[in-house]
């Protein structure tokens, strides 16, 4: 059975308030006017997205104790890691949309927005169908293992927009305009309303997340069920996105092994999944075993990328591993 939450009414609607409230800052202020994301800025809001997320975990160590400290901790490496894998889809999704640079914040902001709100959804969902059906837990543990194996095989398969469900979708049901409108994503031309194709954009980031999510919510019931470290780890990981995308858009194909620390990441994650019941993998030892992978792959990937200019896309011995399975 899962764990009581250690969230009261009152920590949840905190919680809640404090992200909204970041959320009104971020693009009520501080990116009210479209512009271009420095290499500078998005640094900075990386710290302050990573110091506000270990704030609130030294919070929760001083509240709750060490284990629900090390939970937060492991979540949120976990949910971070994986949502890495958002960056790939990002790039191919821009570059095929020809979005320019001042509006992608715009796409990522409600693009962050709306994968919010989903991931709530599949997180309570999930509890409850835990809370219920405990052997739905092998049922999660399997799907994160065959997501595993498929990333190992996934080569250097491509993400193909055209095939998204929510492009097929809006461009067969809306009509959209033959290019961008600023930074709308609906206008009125000639009476009609229409779609822009920032907005077609958006509707394939918001797609590409569903996928994400089934991924990534079973991987942190992994780690803990208590809904509501379940909850902020995964969404304090979500909201530090957008500034990482433009923080690491541009040396991406450097990191060519990543796909396949995070292929080793859900197969491990998804074993513990099914062998809990008869033994139960450490917190402390799952997070030593996700930061290895994860070190080890970045820093593989950076001596054999050594000699390649960033943004060459030809780094020597390996290929560039692409997002096969996303969308």
């Amino acid at each position: 059975m899962p764990l009581e939450s250690i969230g009261s009414p009152a920590l949840w609607l905190g919680f809640i308030v404090f992200v909204l409230a970041m959320l009104a800052l971020d693009l009520g202020v501080f990116h009210k006017a479209a512009h271009r994301v420095s290499l500078k800025e998005a640094a900075g809001w990386s710290v302050v997205w990573v110091s506000l997320a270990m704030v609130f975990n030294f919070g929760v160590y001083v509240w709750f104790g060490p284990d629900r400290a090390l939970e937060f901790t492991t979540g949120y490496l976990i949910e971070k890691a994986l949502s890495v894998d958002n960056i790939f889809v990002f790039l191919v999704l821009f570059s095929f949309f020809k979005v320019p640079e001042i509006y992608q914040h715009r796409v990522l902001f409600w693009g962050v927005l709306g994968a919010l709100v989903m991931r709530a959804i599949f997180i309570f969902a999930g509890g409850a169908f835990l809370a219920k059906f405990h052997w739905a837990i092998y049922v999660f543990g399997g799907i994160l293992a065959i997501t595993g194996l498929k990333l190992l095989r996934a080569g250097d398969e491509h993400v193909d927009p055209e095939k998204n469900f929510a492009v097929r979708f809006l461009r067969k049901f809306l009509p959209v305009t033959d290019g961008f409108r600023g930074d709308k994503f609906f206008v009125r031309e000639n009476g009609a309303r229409m779609a822009t194709p920032l907005f077609v954009c958006l509707g394939a980031v918001e797609a590409t997340d569903v996928v994400f999510a089934v991924d990534s919510i079973p991987a942190i019931f992994a780690v803990t069920q208590d809904p509501f470290i379940v909850f902020t780890s995964n969404i304090f990981a979500i909201l530090g996105l957008r500034s990482l995308f433009f923080l690491l858009a541009g040396v991406m194909d450097r990191f060519v092994y990543l796909k396949t620390g995070l292929a080793f990441i859900l197969l491990f994650v998804g074993g513990k999944m099914l062998v809990m019941d008869w033994y139960k993998v450490p917190v402390l030892a799952s997070l030593g075993v996700v930061f290895g992978i994860l070190a080890v792959a970045i820093v593989a990937s950076l001596v054999v990328t050594r000699r390649a200019p960033a943004g060459s896309g030809n780094p020597p011995a390996t290929p560039p591993v692409t997002p096969g399975a996303a969308t």
